[in-house]
C-alpha cells in the first residue's frame, strides 16, 4: 500500500483517502442493575439529588451516586437504578450502585454477619469492654477496637460472630480480624471465615532410606 501511495504522488493521480468508520458504542442492560429494590415497610427512603439515605431499625446509612447513574422510587414502594447515560462506564456503574442500593435497604432492616473460626492449640478470642482480644500464638495477644455500629460475639472461645447494618464495614472488620493469622495451607492453623475453604497441601515427606 504504501509504494502504491508514492507511486501516485510521482504521477500526480488523485490520492484516494479511505475513511474508517466507528461502530457506535452498545451497551447491553445489566441483568442485576435492571432488577428492582423492594423496601420493606419499616425502612424510610429520603432521595435529594444524586443522594440517598435509607433508615431502619438497626440504623441509617446514605450513599452519593455518580452522575452516569440516577435512582427513583416507583409508585408500587420499590427503588430501581438506572443509567443516566448510555456508555461502558455507566453499564459497569448500574449493576454496582443497585448492588450497594440493596444492601443498604436490606443492612437497616435485617442486618448482616460474618462467622469466622479460630482453628489452633491455644487460639481463643474474647471480649473485653469494647475490645476483642485474641491469643493467636504471638507473645502478647492482640487487642482490636470494635467499630461503632458492629455488634461482635464470642462462643467457646474460638468462633467468631461479627454482625451490624453496614455490610461494607463488617466485611472489613473481619478482614482485619483474619489477618492477624490466616489461614497456612499444611495443617489449617489460623483465623478463618466459616464458609472458607482452605486448599490444604502435603508436607514434604523426608528423605527414603
Amino acid at each position: 500500500m504504501a509504494s502504491s501511495l508514492a507511486a501516485s504522488l510521482q504521477t500526480g493521480a488523485p490520492v484516494t483517502r479511505v475513511r474508517l468508520m466507528r461502530k457506535p458504542v452498545v451497551c447491553k442492560e445489566s441483568r442485576i442493575g435492571k432488577q428492582p429494590i423492594e423496601v420493606p415497610s419499616n425502612v424510610t427512603i429520603a432521595l435529594e439529588g444524586q443522594g440517598l439515605k435509607v433508615k431502619g431499625p438497626l440504623g441509617q446509612l446514605a450513599i452519593t451516586y455518580p452522575r452516569e447513574v440516577l435512582v427513583e422510587r416507583q409508585e408500587s414502594g420499590f427503588l430501581r437504578v438506572k443509567k443516566a447515560v448510555e456508555t461502558r462506564r455507566a453499564n459497569q456503574m448500574h449493576g454496582l450502585f443497585r448492588t450497594l442500593t440493596d444492601n443498604m435497604v436490606v443492612g437497616v432492616s435485617k442486618g448482616f454477619e460474618k462467622k469466622l473460626l479460630l482453628i489452633g492449640v491455644g487460639y481463643r478470642a474474647m471480649l473485653e469492654g469494647k475490645d476483642l482480644v485474641l491469643s493467636l500464638g504471638f507473645s502478647h495477644p492482640v487487642r482490636m477496637a470494635i467499630p461503632e455500629g458492629i455488634q461482635v460475639k464470642v462462643e467457646e472461645n474460638t468462633r467468631i460472630t461479627v454482625s451490624g447494618y453496614d455490610k461494607s464495614a463488617i466485611g472489613q472488620f473481619a478482614a482485619s480480624i483474619r489477618k492477624w493469622r490466616p489461614p497456612e495451607p499444611y495443617k489449617g492453623k489460623g483465623v478463618k471465615y466459616a464458609d472458607e475453604v482452605v486448599r490444604r497441601k502435603e508436607g514434604k515427606a523426608g528423605k527414603k532410606k
